[in-house]
């Protein structure tokens, strides 16, 4: 039985894929911030196991993972979850810089790091869903692209750390994507949404299961998606 433990399972893309996964009959492990945010996820997920771990304090999830039994095998860690919180740097205070790094970047390293001698047992997988502001940043986007470019530099890091113990690393950068997240955004940014205009999260989910799934014997690395229209 294949194992994928994935973060943001609770709305958008995260969901979706959790939803693909258990499907196709794999087991899926979602981490949720809080006990309350789990008893939700365990709901809309029927046969999903959760585990609690707040990603917005990631010096505290050795302590919580510790605490919680987790499988004794994972064949892929899904990195989904995020935060944006818009603004110029002249506007941005540190508090909003420092939630927007913890949550897309420093949580990321943590939770890689806590879980990787179990995907080197199992030759796993870790799969960090990036961002268009990966690759680039715009006015306004500062501290947001700053985390998903560091997310990046984490990705690039890993895969040449852990190429040796045959774990392998994907970097996905999506376009806008018509989820949750994106319609917050459109709200800060002060203009109309319109789900219509953007990639389906179903796109994006299935580039991701692409890259799980292609044989041992290659990795795709890094792959942007980009709206069809």
């Amino acid at each position: 039985m294949t194992t994928h433990l994935i973060t943001g399972a609770g709305s958008g893309i995260g969901a979706l894929l959790a939803r693909r996964l258990l499907e196709r009959g794999d087991d899926v492990v979602a981490l949720a911030r809080d006990a309350g945010r789990a008893r939700q996820i365990a709901e809309e997920l029927p046969g999903a196991s959760v585990l609690v771990g707040d990603l917005a304090q990631p010096g505290r999830l050795s302590w919580a993972l510790s605490k919680q039994h987790l499988p004794d095998r994972i064949d892929s860690l899904v990195h989904v979850a995020g935060v944006v919180d818009l603004g110029d740097v002249a506007d941005l205070p540190a508090t909003l810089w420092e939630q927007q790094l913890a949550v897309n970047l420093v949580a990321p390293a943590e939770l890689t790091r806590l879980l990787l001698p179990v995907l080197r047992v199992s030759q796993g997988q870790v799969v960090f869903v990036n961002s268009g502001a990966g690759l680039r940043a715009n006015a306004g986007w500062s501290a947001y692209a700053a985390s998903k470019h560091g997310l990046k530099a984490l990705a690039d890091a890993l895969r040449a750390e852990e190429m040796q113990h045959g774990v392998r690393v994907t970097s996905i950068y999506p376009g806008r994507t018509a989820t949750p997240m994106q319609e917050r955004v459109h709200h800060q940014e002060g203009q109309d949404y319109d789900a219509e205009l953007f990639i389906a999260p179903e796109s994006v989910v299935t580039t991701i299961l692409t890259a799980l799934d292609l044989p041992r014997d290659a990795q795709i690395a890094d792959l942007t998606v980009r709206p069809g229209r």
